[in-house]
């Protein structure tokens, strides 16, 4: 692993990973990145780069049990949150991922099955959250991740009662603004072992 960045920024992140990756057969955060990570140390390592002050990690019971049984450790700054039920999708985890921070700040969300982080296009859109309430990527005309949530945002998820909202439809209430990045991996989403080969020869 590189050498941890020294230098926190006023940013936290959510790592979305309690799906139940049923095309895959197997928790997707237990997928190589290379020899020495799985997606999710990996994508943990490099929000630890960027400089994060706080990461939460959603799992669900299958992931959680994976990384006990191959002794899979963090940093006291990574908070491990089960979802008991990853049936109720992304806007659960994510509300019990914003839950679990210990401030309201501006917030990363990235999903597993996308297991490039390009620090670039963090602070691409780090540099422009005054500008709107959320920011994604845009590559080609289209939308990719991870997208950035205000304070406003993550606040305000923290008082909805509700917990099964459709994820695009709670977002789409607030300002949005793409960033156009020189990244296509951006739109990544690797779903069965045909498409991890397209990117990894493991």
């Amino acid at each position: 692993m590189r050498q941890i960045n020294k230098i926190e920024k006023e940013f936290s992140a959510i790592i979305l990973a309690a799906g139940k990756s049923e095309r895959l057969g197997f928790p997707k955060l237990s997928l190589k990145y290379d020899e020495n990570n799985t997606f999710v140390e990996y994508i943990v390592d490099e929000y630890k780069q960027f400089g994060c002050k706080e990461i939460i990690l959603v799992v669900n019971e299958i992931g959680n049990k994976y990384l006990i049984d191959h002794h899979i450790s963090f940093s006291k700054n990574l908070i491990i949150v089960i979802n008991k039920y990853p049936d109720w999708h992304r806007f659960y985890s994510l509300k019990i991922g914003v839950r679990n921070l210990s401030e309201n700040r501006p917030t990363f969300v990235h999903n597993v099955d996308n297991p490039f982080v390009n620090h670039q296009v963090l602070n691409q859109l780090s540099e422009n959250i005054n500008e709107a309430d959320y920011l994604n990527p845009e590559y080609s005309q289209k939308g990719g991740h991870p997208f950035l949530i205000s304070e406003k945002v993550v606040k305000e998820i923290t008082q909805i009662k509700e917990d099964q909202k459709h994820l695009k439809e709670f977002l789409n209430q607030y300002k949005r603004l793409r960033i156009g990045v020189d990244d296509e991996k951006v739109l990544t989403n690797i779903n069965t072992l045909e498409e991890y080969r397209k990117y990894f020869d493991i």
